[in-house]
C-alpha cells in the first residue's frame, strides 16, 4: 500500500546526491576487492563509499577484519 510517507521516502531518496549514495552504509559496510600487488594476489579492503582501508593477503584474513571491526562484509568481483 503507497501512502503519503511512501511517497515522501521515494522522492527523498531520489534527491540524494551521487556523494549520498557513497556515503551510504559507511559505518556499517566494507568491500573485499581482490587485486594484484607486486604480482602477488591480495584483497583490499573498502569503506561503502570507496575509500581503501587495508590490503590483506588472504581472503578470510581480510573478511575476519572486517567482521573484528563490527562492520559487514561484501564481495566486489
Amino acid at each position: 500500500m503507497i501512502t503519503e510517507n511512501t511517497q515522501l521516502a521515494f522522492f527523498d531518496m531520489k534527491a540524494l546526491s551521487h556523494q549520498d549514495w557513497a556515503d551510504f552504509g559507511v559505518n556499517d559496510m566494507a568491500y573485499l576487492k581482490p587485486v594484484t600487488l607486486e604480482g602477488e594476489h591480495r584483497y583490499s579492503i573498502h569503506a561503502a563509499n570507496g575509500t581503501p582501508l587495508a590490503v590483506m593477503d588472504t581472503r578470510e584474513v581480510a573478511a575476519a577484519a572486517i567482521m573484528q571491526n563490527e562492520l559487514e562484509a561484501l564481495s566486489v568481483h
